[in-house]
């Protein structure tokens, strides 16, 4: 597999609690999967064989890619590739290049619904919230939807804080949705 970064190696604990604390491991969806290295660990280590994943990225990266002067040109024939060589058994792996808006609306007129959900994609606190609020409807009774980057603040900028959208997303669905982690990631449950 070829893998430029590693934004994800340090998250394998909260990964590994989710997965435990699941009680099905059948539908995956992640928004914003860059190289495929959290798409690759959860093939092989929580979704079951026969299961699928569904990886929502335009695959073009972000204003904080570019900044980090990466080239993305082949990001997308680089995450199928890694897809490919990581998958195990039955897994259905499909990657929809479009803004996380587009490939969640298109989720929701399809009906899917998913065990798992790791929202890992723009770190503007309005796209977090809309993709938190438009995902967690296709959050199965009982699922885990693992945020990302919680306490990231790198941009300048109120903004540019996860964490905004995160607690308000938390305070808005307190009734439906319990709190299971909280640190550098959040965890919740569908109630």
């Amino acid at each position: 597999m070829k893998f430029t970064q590693d934004w994800f190696s340090h998250n394998i604990p909260n990964f590994e609690f989710c997965m435990s604390a699941l009680e099905t491991k059948q539908d995956f969806l992640e928004i914003g999967c860059f190289e495929g290295r959290a798409s690759v660990w959860m093939l092989q280590n929580g979704l079951d064989p026969d299961g699928k994943l569904t990886c929502i990225d335009t695959f073009q990266g972000s204003e904080e890619h570019a900044a980090m002067g990466l080239n993305l040109n082949e990001l997308f024939d680089t995450f199928k590739q890694n897809i490919e060589e990581g998958k195990v058994a039955d897994q259905v792996v499909e990657g929809i290049r479009a803004t996380s808006y587009e490939g969640l609306a298109r989720s929701i007129h399809l009906g899917d619904r998913y065990d798992f959900i790791y929202v890992d994609g723009s770190h503007t606190a309005p796209d977090v919230m809309t993709d938190a609020c438009m995902a967690f409807g296709l959050l199965k009774q009982g699922g885990i939807m693992l945020f990302d980057d919680y306490l990231w603040n790198h941009v300048p900028g109120i903004l540019h804080r996860p964490k905004l959208a995160v607690d308000l997303f938390v305070t808005l669905f307190s009734e439906k949705a319990e709190l299971l982690m909280l640190g550098y990631q959040l965890a919740v449950r569908k109630i």
